[in-house]
């Protein structure tokens, strides 16, 4: 496939890596050259909601504006769950729409992130041939064996870099081959989620790294798609288009989509596609000796490295080496996140016959003496959606420890095992890579609930800095000003971000209890 519309001054680092080169010296020169206020818009997906957001940078500061907020959700026929992607793409229009009602045209440019793992397939004339599959599917049909039985477990971990996980596109291309799924002899081109969107927008089918990277099919040694895994695992090779970098500019909207959002040529730019990519972008970080963990269904600990680290020690720690933006290699741990409380809080609002906040429930965690309960978030029982609050009294039971009786018990117990989760990843981490990491960068969904920042402080004994909660977006805005030349460099986007938006800091003040209660949780693993 030819990939069009190509950033200029995309160069190779030393790694070979392809990175976006600085556009103009520096940010202060740009600011003098700056009269108007300049408008981007992030699309990002995630599991469960969409949020369009409008960036307005004013040679200064970035400020955000939520222009539309929608449900992502999945319908299951047959026994068999799908994403309704024609949804998803309808409210990306609204949210494109409600920028020009407020703003008029003057839209700089747009960018869509996403969760990894899911992804469309169109036909030789370009059409989707079906929804996208939500991944707990695969998950449940149990292929992963099947495909360990031709690729072992680490030998698949030492091409790919990846750990071997419910959500890879690997393992759900591969059920479809053994279900003789009439799909894959149909398609043509396969599309990950984010990049899907972009397709539909632009006319123009193309595959960004950082999300790439996530699909159990990119080989980090020869910086590209893996033929002999997708040849072994019976996918067909036609179907993976080239990968382009982030901060490319893949084309203007569509004329059709233009006229009915109201909009001229906006260029669509793939950002970092990957949302914890973009995250970790937007991290306003000085110097190297910090790690991240975003909040969001997912809880991902996970730090920059020039290059990926795939040893016996970062297998059995289960890190994965992901793409990151500006060259890097993201070393990243998946932890079972606020996810766990959202099932709970769907569950709890059928039985209420009303929508409870996620607020409202963590507010009754306050009341609850913490560390009663605490449970291993790696559980595979714990994946099972709709049925978490049984599972955790299960879970409870066959270690000993006393059920939950009220939904202030059962946030509790979430929060506490997720907070000792990350510290025994962060542990893992400066084993794996030697360095230490005093400072902690929280950025997410959970940054609004101060107690969490303040208890991630106490069981680590490290500085938290909170903020900003919506970072996938400001990383998706600020990979497109990269892309567009008002941003010359990460380092200048990460100065943006700093001054900006406000970043709470927590530091450590009752370590003790969290280092009982981590020696119990570390017995607990073993």
């Amino acid at each position: 496939m030819v990939v069009i519309g190509m950033v200029a001054g995309l160069t190779l680092n030393n790694a070979n890596i392809p990175i976006i080169s600085n556009a103009k010296n520096s940010i202060e020169e740009r600011e003098n050259t700056m009269t108007k206020v300049k408008h981007y818009m992030a699309l990002d997906y995630g599991i469960g909601r969409c949020v369009a957001t409008a960036g307005s940078f004013d040679g200064k500061r970035l400020a955000l504006e939520m222009m539309h907020r929608f449900d992502v959700k999945s319908t299951t026929m047959l026994g068999t769950s799908y994403w309704d992607f024609p949804a998803m793409l309808i409210h990306a229009k609204r949210g494109l729409y409600s920028f020009t009602a407020r703003h008029g045209k003057d839209l700089g440019g747009v960018g869509i992130n996403s969760w990894a793992g899911d992804f469309g397939l169109l036909d030789k004339t370009g059409q989707l041939l079906s929804n996208p599959i939500n991944f707990l599917n695969t998950y449940k049909m149990g292929y992963n064996q099947k495909l360990h039985n031709i690729f072992p477990h680490r030998s698949l971990y030492q091409r790919t870099g990846v750990q071997s996980r419910r959500e890879i596109t690997l393992y759900q291309l591969f059920a479809m081959a053994q279900m003789d799924s009439p799909l894959l002899d149909k398609a043509v081109t396969m599309l990950l989620l984010a990049d899907l969107v972009s397709y539909f927008l632009t006319g123009t089918p193309v595959q960004e790294y950082t999300l790439a990277t996530t699909s159990g099919m990119y080989d980090p040694e020869i910086k590209d798609w893996s033929r002999d895994i997708i040849l072994g695992a019976n996918i067909p090779p036609i179907m993976v288009p080239e990968i382009v970098a982030p901060g490319t500019v893949i084309g203007p909207l569509l004329d059709s989509v233009a006229v009915e959002v109201g909009l001229g040529q906006t260029p669509v730019i793939a950002p970092a596609s990957h949302g914890t990519a973009g995250a970790l972008a937007a991290v306003p970080a000085k110097g190297n000796d910090w790690l991240c963990i975003t909040s969001g269904f997912w809880n991902q600990v996970t730090m920059e490295l020039a290059n990926p680290i795939i040893n016996d020690a970062s297998f059995a720690a289960e890190f994965s080496n992901l793409g990151g933006v500006d060259g890097t290699t993201r070393l990243q741990r998946e932890i079972l996140g606020m996810g766990g409380i959202e099932e709970c809080i769907k569950l709890w609002s059928r039985e209420d016959a009303r929508d409870i906040s996620m607020g409202e429930i963590l507010r009754l965690s306050e009341s609850v003496e913490p560390l009663e309960r605490v449970v291993n978030l790696g559980d595979p029982k714990l994946v099972v959606v709709g049925r978490r609050p049984e599972t955790v009294n299960e879970i409870l039971n066959k270690t000993g420890q006393p059920a939950i009786c009220t939904r202030g018990e059962m946030v509790r117990m979430f929060l506490d095992s997720l907070v000792l989760s990350q510290r025994h990843a962060i542990n893992q981490m400066r084993e794996v890579t030697g360095r230490r990491f005093d400072t902690m960068h929280f950025v997410g969904r959970g940054v609004n609930f101060a107690p969490l920042g303040q208890a991630l402080a106490d069981a680590t004994g490290m500085t938290v800095k909170a903020g900003p909660v919506e970072a996938k977006s400001v990383g998706n805005i600020v990979m497109q000003m990269m892309a567009l030349g008002d941003l010359g460099s990460l380092s200048d986007a990460r100065d943006l971000v700093s001054r900006s938006f406000d970043v709470a800091e927590y530091t450590p003040k009752n370590r003790a209890m969290w280092d009982d209660a981590y020696e119990k949780y570390f017995k607990m693993l073993k």
